[in-house]
Order: C-alpha cells, then structure tokens, then sequence
C-alpha cells in the first residue's frame, strides 16, 4: 500500500527551476506573488494545459481569480510571458510562453557575472596601487597614480603590470619611466600572459649576461628606448 501511494507520488512529477532564481528574483524585478504563479504556470504547461483560467490559478493559490488575472496581466505587461497562437486544422490555439522569463532570468545571470568580473578586476586594480607603494616605500605620487591608470586604460593587464614591475626591481631600476618602457617593448612582442612576460625577462636576463656592453632595458639617456632586448 505505502509502495503503491509513493509510485502515485512520483508519477505527479515534479518542476524544476534553476536555484539563481530564488536568490536572484528580487533583482530580477520579481516578488513572491510573481514567483508562485510563474511556478504555477509552469506546472499547468507540463502537465498538458498550457492556457490555464484565472479561475484554475486560483484553485491552488490563496489569491482571488481577479488577482490572479491582475498577476498574469502585470507578468505581460513586464514582459516575463507572453500568449503564443498557434493553428490546428483551422482551429486557433492559444497557450502561455514563459520563454521571455528564462531570456530575462538568463540576461540577469549573466549581469551578476559580469558585476562579479568588474569587481574582481577593481580589487586588483586596488591591491596594484598597493603593490607599487610597498615597493616604493612610499605613497605614489598624482603623476604615478596617473600613470597606473593609463597602463590599466591602455589594456595591460594587472598581473602584468606588476610583471614589469619585479623585472624594474630585478633589473635594479625602479622607476615609473623604466617600466613604462617594459611595457610598451611587451606590447609590441605580443606579451600578454605571465608566462610569456617571464620569458622575455628570462631572455634579456641571459642576453644580457653575453653582452655586458649593451645596457638592459634602454637606459634613461644613454641608450635609445627602442633597443631594449634587442637580438
């Protein structure tokens, strides 16, 4: 009898929906009333009814035929569903769409990826300033703030900022000019992850150990900007 009343149970099924809408459905611009008619339809749409009443809403809801009609018409109106048609042998059709949800539900997902994306660039973006500072012993200067801000607008990436940073310090020339320098010669080879950044240093490193004449990086006055690791 129980395994009779447990197959009766599974065979109602069962509605899914994706878990980011319960924790995302206020942004979406949704309320709990929203949300249960939205699960409400869904389930009337697989169950085989696909334009169900006011009237049959109501029956599983605690609100009135007129507020569930109220709810549909605000969900429409705000574009979450729509009424599709459709024509069989001459006879019309109609059933509810709940497409225009899941593209909103996917189009706020893909907001909070990108607002997390921003925000961990903007952290890095942070700790880069702090990076430089500790490794100047002091706070930097407008110009130089400036500076990390060009760097950063002109699509150098934090990581490799910092990249060029430890090679100035390596190189034993910590200066804003030196690095800039770097960068522009990492540019310019197609330097854009930090293993091809490690590379080049590497490489100018042990250039630099067979040429003792020629002045790593280019230095400020005496060698043009152009050559550093020239080969």
């Amino acid at each position: 009898m129980i395994m009779e009343k447990l197959y009766a149970w599974f065979k109602e099924g069962t509605v899914t929906f994706p878990s980011f809408l319960f924790s995302h459905y206020k942004t979406m611009g949704l309320n709990e009333q929203d949300v249960m008619l939205l699960m409400q339809l869904q389930n009337f749409i697989e169950s085989g009814n696909g334009f169900p009443t006011p009237s049959q809403l109501s029956e599983r809801m605690t609100f009135q035929e007129s507020e569930c009609l109220f709810l549909i018409q605000r969900l429409m109106q705000r574009g979450f569903i729509k009424i599709e048609e459709e024509n069989t042998q001459s006879v019309g059709h109609e059933s509810y769409s709940l497409e225009p949800f899941y593209e909103k539900m996917l189009e706020c997902f893909l907001m909070t990826i990108k607002q997390k994306e921003t925000g961990q660039e903007q952290e890095k973006s942070d700790n880069l300033y702090t990076v430089f500072e500790q490794e100047f012993g002091r706070p930097l200067s407008p110009f130089e703030c400036e500076t990390l801000a060009m760097w950063m607008e002109d699509e150098h990436h934090p990581d490799i900022i910092k990249a060029a940073l430890r090679e100035s310090v390596i190189s034993g020339k910590l200066n804003f000019r030196y690095i800039d320098r770097i960068l522009f010669e990492w540019k310019k080879n197609g330097v854009k992850t930090l293993d091809q950044a490690k590379s080049q240093g590497q490489k100018f490193r042990s250039y630099q150990k067979k040429d003792k004449k020629t002045e790593p990086y280019a230095a400020d006055k005496d060698v043009p900007f152009y050559n550093w690791l020239e080969q």
